[in-house]
Formats: structure tokens, C-alpha cells, sequence
């Protein structure tokens, strides 16, 4: 009578493609673990996968669509088929986009919510309860120093990464005694290209804070996995950031942050179509009150 093998541990990181997840696989490559690698580009899934095996570690590549609604099970079916078990889940998978909430095209604010919340959600679920009946793995979430203030201006993407920080910490609370780990990472700009796709980097705000690379993110977010932590802060600006949110209200806090993510070329949040420094800026409202004066 064959018995079957017990299926082997695997760290599955979705969003492994680019950015902190294709740097956190290469981290725990060092390990010499199985890498489960996640993310829609086949062609820079194979770029990874040489990376992680070149670090030491075993990869398995698996081109998925995350938003789908069974994204979850397809990714479990092909675990299963491996011979391999969710031990380590990276939720790395996610966008934002910069602009006012009135201009921005309601589909791609709300897939927003599909990728950053509920994709990860899914997850979650699906691999979570295994981990809690073996006892051992974890969840590693990605989220972002812009979890602890509202974004104007980035609304919906500041909005799914205090949900994610919210959500983790709450897990991590209920699964602290059953030798599973939950942790939130949260840092501030990160060198990559979520910053050029989202739009973030033509703003104030992106331009003065420090930057991290992802190599220096992964490291921190790993060890403070492994460290059993409940939040990971990489780097001093992004500690003062979330203190300074923290201190300050939320009445003043959220204009500043306004001003300095807004760009006075973006798309008048009122709906003329006109651009923002010519609509409904302090000066474009002053320079009418004055040209009014004139007039009468």
C-alpha cells in the first residue's frame, strides 16, 4: 500500500512580478525555501523565478489574474498539484491612483478595492485556516505609511491601506497563541515603479519624503515576520510620518495632505474639465473676486 507524501511548505507571494513582493522572494530564497511566485506578467514571473533560484531558493511560477473571482482557488488547485502547502502567504498585490476621486474613472477606483481588499481577503481566507490547524506559517500584508491619515487626492488607495493595517492587526490578535503570525508592513516611498504608474511621484509630498529601496523593505519586512511582529515601520521618515498622523487632527491633517498631493495641472475636482490651478484654486477664486471688483 503507497502512502502519499505529506505536501511541502511553500512561501507564496502574490504580486512577486516587481516591486517588495520580487524582493521579498529573493529574501527568502536565501533560505533555500520553495518560492511559490504570483503575479499576471508570465514573462516577468520567469525573470523572478531566475532570481529566486540563483539566490538558492526552489521556484514555481503561476500567471494569475487576482481580481478573478476564483483567483483563490485556482492559486490552492495548483498548490495541491505541486505537492505543495500555503505555509507563508506575501500579499504584496496592489495600485493606487493620484487624482481627485470626481475625475478619475469609477472602474478603475473601485478595482482598487477588488485587488488592494478583497483579493487579499481571499486569500486570506482560503489559506489562514490550514496554517491555524498546523500551527506554524503566516501572513506577511504590504501595506503603507498612508494607512494612518486620510489621502485626499489618492482617496481610495490611502482608504484599502488602512483597511489592510486594520485588518492584519486584528488577525494578528486572534492567531497570536496558535503559533501563526500575522504582520502588517507598512512603509513609506519605496523606489518602484508603483510610484510613476500611480502618479504619486508628480506630487509634493512623494518628492520630499525619503525613499527606501525594495531590497531595504524586504529585509526589514521579513525579519519582522519572523521576529513575530504585529507592524513592521521600515525607515526613520516613515516612523515620523506615522507619529506625526497620530498627533496630529485629522481637521488639519487632511488639508495638508491635500495641498501637498495635489497638482495644480490635474483635473478640477468640481467637474468643468478645467485644470485645478485654473478652476477652483485659491488664486483662480482671488483672481476672480479681483476681475469681478473691476468690473463693478
Amino acid at each position: 500500500m503507497s502512502m502519499s507524501k505529506e505536501p511541502r511548505p511553500a512561501v507564496v507571494v502574490v504580486g512577486a512580478s516587481r516591486g517588495i513582493g520580487r524582493a521579498i522572494a529573493r529574501v527568502v530564497a536565501r533560505e533555500r525555501r520553495v518560492v511559490v511566485l504570483v503575479a499576471r506578467s508570465a514573462e516577468e514571473l520567469a525573470a523572478a523565478a531566475a532570481e529566486v533560484r540563483e539566490a538558492g531558493g526552489e521556484p514555481f511560477t503561476l500567471a494569475l489574474d487576482l481580481v478573478a473571482h476564483d483567483a483563490a482557488a485556482r492559486l490552492e488547485a495548483f498548490l495541491t498539484a505541486q505537492g505543495l502547502t500555503c505555509d507563508v502567504l506575501v500579499n504584496s498585490a496592489a495600485y493606487g491612483l493620484r487624482g481627485a476621486a470626481t475625475a478619475l474613472p469609477a472602474d478603475d477606483q473601485l478595482g482598487i478595492i477588488d485587488l488592494n481588499i478583497r483579493a487579499l481577503c481571499d486569500l486570506t481566507l482560503r489559506f489562514l485556516p490550514g496554517m491555524v490547524t498546523r500551527r506554524r506559517g503566516g501572513i506577511l500584508n504590504i501595506g503603507s505609511v498612508a494607512a494612518f491619515t486620510p489621502g485626499p487626492y489618492m482617496a481610495f488607495y490611502y482608504s484599502s491601506k488602512a483597511f489592510v493595517r486594520s485588518f492584519s492587526e486584528a488577525l494578528h490578535q486572534e492567531t497570536r497563541r496558535s503559533g501563526v503570525t500575522v504582520t502588517c508592513v507598512a512603509p513609506g516611498p519605496v523606489e518602484t515603479a508603483f510610484l510613476q504608474s500611480s502618479g504619486a511621484d508628480l506630487t509634493v509630498l512623494f518628492k520630499v519624503l525619503p525613499r527606501l529601496t525594495s531590497d531595504e523593505v524586504a529585509k526589514r519586512a521579513w525579519q519582522g515576520f519572523k521576529s513575530r511582529r504585529r507592524l513592521v515601520i521600515p525607515g526613520t521618515s516613515a516612523k515620523l510620518a506615522a507619529l506625526f498622523a497620530a498627533l496630529v487632527p485629522s481637521a488639519l491633517l487632511s488639508p495638508l495632505i491635500g495641498r501637498l498631493q495635489r497638482n495644480g495641472n490635474d483635473p478640477c475636482p468640481c467637474g468643468s474639465g478645467k485644470k485645478y490651478k485654473k478652476c477652483c484654486s485659491s488664486r483662480a477664486h482671488q483672481r476672480r473676486r479681483d476681475e469681478s471688483r473691476l468690473v463693478t
